[in-house]
């Protein structure tokens, strides 16, 4: 069978083309695009094709004129429109926290799937092969991943496809040699330092020592994973719909009680899914997934992981919560006397009011009396200091904030958005926790001032 014939077969056997679709074509100058925009345009007659080709320079290299010259020459001799870009990789990354191989991925497809919707393209079409797939699955097996990552490259995914994904390298070599059709090479693909490298130039030809024929096999694995995959996703798709309370590019919150009924292998899934989605919350990895999932089966309500890039994740009663967000800090502000004074930091409103004598001594937490005398007005609230330390209302001695944070299982990101009351330097009360015992109401007092704590949401 010729390769225009096995593409064919590609084509068909995953409905990428049906005939009289404009396709726009990432090309490199590289063997497998070179190859891939040859075989496109044989097909353009008999499949009624409009082509255009694209060269994405990633600021990684200097001297990419040579390579946009060969490309635009050889666009020409196939009559096909061409054009190139060029993206600023390394600056992402860096914006973005990620790698460069990662930050050169997002921003090379949404470049093509920019250009295909002003050109008015039906696909996008990679020159991804057989070879590809294969050293895609050991790359993702030695860094780690689970089914969704070996399932490796689709061949469509959206307006991409991928004609030459059931075709090995030496197949596209052979073509190239055949039809006398010249490619530039990319120096970056030898060197070393990239792991991607050394899996082609190092480990396949390794395993091919044992199997000839592991890239067909690994090809066939991947396919086999894919096809569990999808119907994986379908439940997954579905339990979704029951899972999310709300979501943003930092934090989402997932109700706890359907994913308590969920089978572990759908709850990674859909966990996989839904944090994918949220920007800030990149960084989870397969590993942590699994700290999440027995926090959710196993933990107590309150319960709280710390992961890698400042990402919490908090155990409610109803709710899931996996955030990115920095932890609220009270602002200082003056307490209202008589009043309402609101604090959104932790999402309580303090309503305060003067009386002659005690109604209720109050529990300290939801609410609190003190002797108003004994107090310096105005009344400040902040959040904690270092060194801050305060007498707790039946200790009988003097306690730093940090223990007393501590000794009350206080969870470290949220101990900077706990109410301080202070009566100038002295802290009166730890809102939530407990008052001071210097300012208790005593047999004597005349005046007293009472706070009830009230919980709100202010979104």
């Amino acid at each position: 069978m010729d390769l225009i014939s096995r593409v064919e077969e590609t084509v068909k056997k995953y409905y990428m083309l049906y005939g009289g679709e404009r396709v726009l074509v990432a090309l490199s100058g590289g063997p497998d695009s070179v190859c891939l925009l040859h075989i496109l345009s044989r097909m353009r007659k008999q499949w009624r094709l409009g082509l255009m080709a694209v060269y994405i320079d990633h600021g990684l290299r200097d001297n990419t004129e040579d390579e946009i010259k060969f490309c635009r020459d050889f666009c020409k001799s196939l009559d096909v429109e061409f054009d190139s870009f060029k993206i600023n990789v390394k600056s992402y990354a860096s914006d973005e926290g990620l790698s460069i191989q990662e930050a050169a991925r997002i921003l090379r497809y949404r470049l093509l799937e920019e250009e295909a919707i002003r050109q008015d393209a039906d696909r996008i079409a990679t020159g991804h092969h057989a070879d590809d797939q294969a050293e895609t699955l050991i790359l993702r097996l030695i860094r780690g991943t689970g089914p969704v990552g070996l399932a490796g490259i689709p061949p469509v995914r959206g307006k991409v496809i991928r004609p030459l994904i059931e075709t090995e390298r030496w197949m596209i070599e052979e073509y190239l040699r055949q039809h006398d059709l010249k490619f530039v090479i990319d120096p970056s693909n030898f060197k070393k330092d990239y792991l991607r490298n050394r899996v082609r130039h190092e480990i396949m030809p390794i395993l091919k020592r044992y199997n000839p024929r592991i890239v067909n096999t690994l090809f066939r694995t991947a396919q086999i994973l894919r096809e569990e995959n999808d119907f994986i996703n379908i439940q997954v798709t579905k339990a979704l719909m029951r899972l999310i309370s709300r979501k943003d590019n930092e934090r989402v919150e997932l109700f706890l009680t359907p994913m308590e009924n969920l089978d572990r292998v759908i709850l990674r899934r859909a966990l996989l899914v839904v944090i994918n989605e949220v920007k800030g919350l990149r960084g989870i990895s397969s590993e942590h997934i699994e700290e999440i999932i027995d926090l959710i089966q196993e933990g107590q309500t309150g319960a709280r992981l710390y992961l890698p890039r400042d990402i919490r994740v908090i155990k409610g009663y109803s709710t899931l919560v996996i955030t990115s967000r920095k932890p609220e800090v009270v602002r200082e502000t003056e307490l209202k006397i008589p009043g309402e004074t609101v604090i959104k930091e932790a999402s309580m409103v303090l309503i305060t009011s003067i009386h002659s004598e005690v109604e209720a001594l109050g529990d300290g937490k939801t609410m609190a009396v003190f002797d108003a005398d004994t107090l310096k007005m105005p009344l400040k609230i902040r959040a904690r200091r270092p060194g801050d330390f305060f007498y707790p209302f039946g200790l009988g001695k003097k306690k730093k904030l940090q223990d007393f944070f501590v000794d009350e299982k206080v969870p470290r990101d949220q101990r900077d958005s706990v109410p301080i009351l202070c009566s100038g330097d002295d802290i009166v009360w730890v809102v939530g926790y407990r008052m001071d015992d210097r300012f208790r109401v005593t047999p004597s007092t005349t005046r007293v001032l009472k706070i009830i704590v009230k919980m709100a949401r202010f979104d």
